[in-house]
């Protein structure tokens, strides 16, 4: 069967089983990507992503066109908060179904600073590593640090934003992980980079710790909450909080009306993961005592940072291979791949939060935030006086 007028880029597929035809046309967000990663369903031409381009740029924002697409999407939603119990011992599940997996496979196509996160690019032409390096000094101008201050992270990663705060401000960071390899790592690097003295990382739930701290940032945690703890998250946070503290949340977000999570992601790749359209945040932010002080909606960023991520996936695949096995790599070509496509064709972005106690807690117009990431990518910044240190 052949569709389209021939002018676009050819895509082929071709499809080897009946069973992955009946799994496609009963629910094809599902039934696809599994198809593909079970050798059911192979490109003779294109890719994921080309394929993907198709799919979206003639459906549309709302995919779910077919009745057997809407009954399925319809049940999805209502279930969506079932879907999200993520009380603490499903949280560390969770997180170690994804980030527990082998640092190996993550070093292939991550920077050096293993940032698992949307990058910033601040020109089109820049590099990973350098958008990797413009996202931490965009997200630090807009925590407004003070040598000496106490930072939490929250979702700390492999340590990267921690460890940039604690060399390039002087402030104490503690850094929170439900990942034992993320944890091993970042203690590590903070030992070797000999900033262990000011950063350091532990494996715990962020509903366990005790504040005060002056400044709080989350980068890539909040998407894994979940729907029904939004409330419990912001009211933690605005206890953990020093009144005159202020926060950065950095999270994807949908510029669209809410939607669940893809089923595919929600079953292999991020369980318990949910992606909220602004709509459901801000009412949990509003009864919790804080103040939305400053919004930005990051476009286009993360395409590009997977375009990148992928592009890289794919130059060392066969590594992939090695490390897991033909399946594995089929199942993360395609989540790097859909992922991508939903950033660029579809609904999603990030989102950056700036959220305060106090309303004079920060400077009256945002030009400190410019001249912060002006110093710090420039190089600009003033030395710590010894007093500081």
């Amino acid at each position: 069967m052949r569709f389209g007028d021939g002018t676009g880029e050819p895509v082929h597929i071709v499809i080897h089983t009946r069973k992955a035809e009946r799994a496609i046309a009963l629910d094809p967000s599902l039934g696809f990507p599994e198809a593909y990663m079970d050798g059911e369903l192979d490109f003779i031409e294109g890719n994921p992503l080309e394929f993907l381009r198709i799919a979206y740029q003639n459906m549309g924002l709302s995919a779910a066109h077919s009745i057997t697409m809407r009954v399925n999407e319809g049940a999805r939603k209502l279930f969506r908060r079932l879907q999200q119990i993520n009380l603490p011992g499903k949280s560390r599940e969770n997180v170690h179904h994804h980030y527990d997996l082998s640092g190996d496979l993550y070093r292939l196509f991550l920077d050096d600073d293993m940032q698992y996160s949307c990058a910033y690019f601040p020109r089109p032409d820049a590099t990973l590593e350098e958008a990797q390096l413009a996202k931490k000094q965009h997200i630090a101008a807009k925590l407004d640090l003070k040598p000496g201050q106490k930072v939490l992270d929250i979702g700390s990663g492999w340590g990267g934003m921690g460890l940039f705060l604690a060399r390039n401000f002087n402030v104490d960071v503690l850094g929170v992980t439900l990942s034992t390899e993320q944890l091993t790592v970042s203690n590590q690097r903070a030992a070797d980079q000999h900033l262990d003295n000011r950063a350091r990382f532990e494996f715990a739930d962020y509903r366990a710790l005790k504040g005060p701290f002056d400044r709080i940032v989350s980068v890539g945690m909040f998407e894994h909450v979940g729907l029904n703890h939004y409330r419990t998250f912001f009211e933690k946070c605005a206890e953990l909080l020093s009144d005159d503290g202020v926060m950065l949340l950095h999270t994807i977000g949908r510029s669209y009306v809410p939607a669940p999570t893809a089923a595919f992601i929600r079953k292999y790749i991020f369980p318990g993961g949910y992606i909220p359209s602004l709509s459901e945040v801000m009412p949990a932010i509003e009864k919790s005592g804080l103040i939305v002080t400053d919004i930005e909606i990051l476009r286009l960023h993360y395409a590009e940072t997977l375009k990148a991520w992928r592009e890289r996936f794919m130059a060392k695949r066969d590594q992939v291979v090695k490390i897991y096995d033909e399946r594995f790599a089929r199942m993360w070509e395609f989540y790097l791949a859909g992922s991508e496509a939903s950033f660029r064709w579809q609904e999603m972005v990030n989102f950056q939060i700036q959220l305060s106690k106090q309303r004079e807690t920060l400077p009256l117009t945002r030009d400190y935030m410019f001249e912060a990431e002006r110093q710090l990518t420039t190089g600009t910044r003033p030395a710590f006086s010894d007093a500081a240190e």
